[in-house]
């Protein structure tokens, strides 16, 4: 056993702490959180103490958006196409340790070549190596020849369709993972503003994949994909950036406030490197992100914190900078730490396993020296974490 103790405890939601605090850990597994003299009242005499007096112990991050098959290099497709299995699965190993050396402790990966993502699932499971708890999308749904089709999930008619996702599901496919739109990384494809998939097959993708208790997620950038994204029933969007045919802005109370009803969550997915990207897009473009943003959010649409880290500008184990972003366009502190840990375990389904410091849940903690309520910067150096239990990064402070 370990018990942990720290000038304050974040329980997850905002608000929600102890201090000074503790937590009791066995395991994998969180056995108490409290005032310290409760928890030491459980431990045994001969339990690990590790002490972080200045500091704060809160429970680990979740990225809902990587890919850790892209290496964030300008050539990552070229990259991707020519490595064997084994030196990409390596690379995705190396990459997913930088999230949890990070204090990510869960992402999920929206695809990925194939579903070899499954693979590095169960080594990290099985304790072989070391990462976060993953949530695998394996290869997204596309059309022939479009978005990210060389991930090998191009699909046509309704047979394919199905057929790709019970070749996911049987995978071992968390999430389905749809292109609705084109992108940047297909330059031959479909555009961001170009469906790739007719409304009714969208419903048959929800249905299908509901029908197997597997939630949906679309890449989506145009208004009216992602009003038919909203009609068909998915379960996040990603992107989700409100753009009309012509490239313009067409942000529309009636869809968010449809999202926000049926609790269809937002992940806009941007880099670590927004600034460099908001430089690249000048004043006027950026200052509309961040109003979209905001928008979103007064509507009442969950939002889940994801950083797309593999695409160019995004790195892998740089949770930070994204979160930044969010403080930025004037998100306090609190509700930023909120959205990238209890909010979205809520949104993803694993309210019941992590995203919050309480007895019965997996041990992802993270201890900083600092206040991460009043510096964010304090998350860049983790002093402690803790991924289901397992130290990633070992503590230096010993009580």
């Amino acid at each position: 056993m370990q018990l942990l103790t720290a000038q304050q405890v974040l329980i997850g939601p905002s608000g929600e702490r102890v201090s000074p605090g503790a937590v009791l850990v066995d395991g994998k597994v969180i056995v108490a959180v409290g005032a310290v003299r409760d928890v030491e009242s459980q431990a045994p005499d001969n339990v690990q103490r590790l002490a972080f007096p200045e500091g704060t112990i809160l429970p680990g991050l979740i990225n809902s958006h990587v890919h850790l098959a892209f290496g964030a290099d300008k050539n990552i497709v070229d990259t991707l196409i020519h490595a064997d299995d084994s030196d990409l699965l390596q690379s995705m190993a190396d990459r997913a340790k930088q999230h949890a050396v990070a204090g990510v402790t869960t992402v999920r990966d929206l695809g990925d070549r194939r579903g070899l993502i499954t693979r590095l699932r169960e080594l990290i499971e099985r304790g072989e190596l070391v990462g976060p708890r993953i949530l695998a999308a394996c290869a997204p749904l596309t059309s022939a020849g479009g978005h990210c089709h060389f991930l090998g999930g191009e699909v046509s008619g309704a047979g394919e369709i199905r057929e790709r996702i019970r070749h996911n599901a049987e995978l071992g496919a968390d999430v389905i993972k749809v292109m609705g739109n084109g992108g940047q990384m297909t330059p031959e494809g479909p555009g961001m503003a170009d469906a790739q998939f007719e409304t009714e097959e969208l419903r048959l993708i929800v249905d299908e994949a509901h029908r197997r208790n597997l939630p949906v997620a679309i890449h989506a950038y145009a208004t009216e994909t992602i009003a038919a994204a909203v009609d068909a029933g998915v379960d996040t969007i990603e992107h989700c950036t409100f753009v009309g045919a012509d490239g313009k802005p067409d942000v529309r109370d009636s869809i968010a406030k449809a999202m926000a009803s049926a609790g269809i969550a937002a992940s806009p997915a941007l880099p670590s490197g927004w600034r460099q990207m908001w430089e690249m897009l000048g004043p006027e473009r950026s200052q509309a992100i961040a109003s979209r943003l905001n928008w979103l959010m007064a509507q009442g649409v969950p939002i889940l914190f994801g950083s797309d880290a593999g695409v160019p500008i995004s790195q892998h184990g740089d949770p930070v900078s994204t979160l930044e972003l969010y403080e930025h366009i004037g998100v306090p502190p609190s509700t930023v730490l909120e959205m990238a840990t209890t909010g979205s375990a809520r949104v993803l389904g694993l309210s019941d396993r992590t995203g919050s410091l309480r007895a019965g849940l997996a041990a992802d903690l993270i201890a900083v020296d600092g206040d991460p309520l009043a510096d964010l910067q304090t998350l860049r150096s983790p002093e402690l974490v803790l991924s289901c239990g397992r130290a990633v990064v070992r503590p230096r402070h010993r009580a």
